[in-house]
């Protein structure tokens, strides 16, 4: 079967699944007490994420974030309990949410991304900084003064968002950050839970996080279909990519006050780049996150590769080299085998990338796959990437 015709195949399969996943949930949703919305009737397991556990009960949800950072596994506990039930005892410690979380306060742009994901963008009531945000409900929430700003790390507006009484306040924070920047909140009964879907490896341990929001709103069975579909679409088009016969080499990034930020060998970035069928020069190193490079310890592979990949906030060859003329020496500037992330800016300068980049690995990685195997996929235009000219 040629590659096209596997790739209709791919399609076909996903938006069958996509269609199967907006339908109505399925019969045998279990009741919870007197005016309470039932629980969901499937249960999320976690597959790739490694920041987070769900384990369910009668009428009570344990979830459990985990912090890697140390020499032990550390775990910060909360209930998610159902609306019209009493929190079970012998969890001391543990934070209550009240599900389903009829209104929140999210402090990051990745967590839009995972509202709007399940169904429930239009609960969100705050944003840490209102400049960063494409989900047009969010963007109508801010027009219509329904959704207000909140701040965000060290300039959280405590008052407001008390004033607010959201269900839930969704933070960027590590898992192993003390959490006296929120006492105030968590005093005043509002719980707080970290997000961190940012420190997981692989792209799609970074989207399945959105089983979490899934879990705090009672919408598994949307999620977790949804979610599969996406799923099966990223491995099928990773097949594609792995197998392709050239493996062109990539750098990415640009330098930033003076160090050169580039992936690490195990970031989720690295994967997308293996998953791509790129050849990536610091591939094999260890890290989850960012390594530090100066320009001349790129400069030698810059030389040489055959492309430069997200930039950045620049749009132009002429932005590149006002920043250092030295860049125009690269082989992928002189090729014109630049490709930024930046294809879906809106009016206020936010970039869609970060928002529903991250609930979408798979229409990233079909952008990288059409960049670095030019005919290995059916042309169309690329999704979140453009070339710059």
């Amino acid at each position: 079967m040629s590659t096209n015709r596997n790739y209709r195949f791919i399609s076909f399969v996903a938006a069958a699944a996509l269609m199967a996943g907006c339908g109505p949930s399925p019969a045998g949703n279990t009741t919870a007490a007197s005016g309470s919305t039932p629980f969901s009737s499937e249960k999320s397991v976690i597959k790739y994420a490694h920041g987070f556990t769900i384990d369910y009960h009668d009428h009570y949800k344990e979830v459990k974030i985990l912090n890697h950072s140390g020499s032990r596994l550390d775990t910060i506990d909360y209930l998610l309990v159902q609306e019209g039930y009493p929190a079970p005892s012998g969890h001391a410690g543990a934070q209550v949410i009240t599900i389903p979380v009829k209104n929140l306060v999210v402090l990051s742009s990745a967590h839009v991304a995972q509202a709007d994901f399940a169904g429930v963008a239009d609960r969100i009531i705050g944003l840490g900084d209102l400049k960063y945000v494409t989900c047009p409900v969010v963007r109508e929430g801010i027009k219509t003064g329904k959704v207000k700003e909140t701040g965000v790390d060290a300039n959280v507006n405590n008052e407001l968002i008390i004033s607010m009484h959201p269900g839930l306040v969704m933070a960027m924070t590590n898992p192993d950050a003390a959490f006296s920047q929120y006492k105030t909140l968590i005093d005043a009964g509002i719980p707080v839970l970290p997000n961190a879907e940012w420190l997981e490896t692989t792209p799609l341990g970074r989207a399945e996080w959105v089983k979490l929001m899934g879990a705090l709103v009672n919408k598994e069975d949307l999620v977790d279909h949804k979610f599969d579909s996406l799923d099966q679409t990223y491995r099928q088009l990773a097949a594609i990519g792995q197998k392709a016969s050239n493996k062109p080499s990539v750098i990415i990034g640009m330098p930033y006050k003076g160090a050169w930020y580039t992936p690490a060998g195990e970031s989720y970035m690295a994967q997308f780049l293996k998953d791509a069928g790129a050849s990536y020069p610091w591939a094999n190193t260890k890290g989850t996150g960012s390594l530090s490079l100066t320009f001349e310890g790129v400069a030698p592979e810059a030389l040489k590769a055959d492309y430069w990949l997200n930039l950045g906030y620049v749009s132009s060859k002429k932005d590149i080299t006002a920043k250092d003329n030295r860049f125009a020496q690269f082989k992928p500037f002189t090729t014109g085998a630049l490709y930024n992330f930046n294809r879906r800016v809106n009016d206020l300068g936010s970039n869609d990338y970060y928002e529903s980049g991250l609930v979408n690995p798979q229409r990233v990685l079909e952008d990288l796959i059409r960049i670095l195997h030019p005919g290995l996929l059916p042309q169309d235009s690329l999704y979140y990437y453009k070339q710059l000219q």
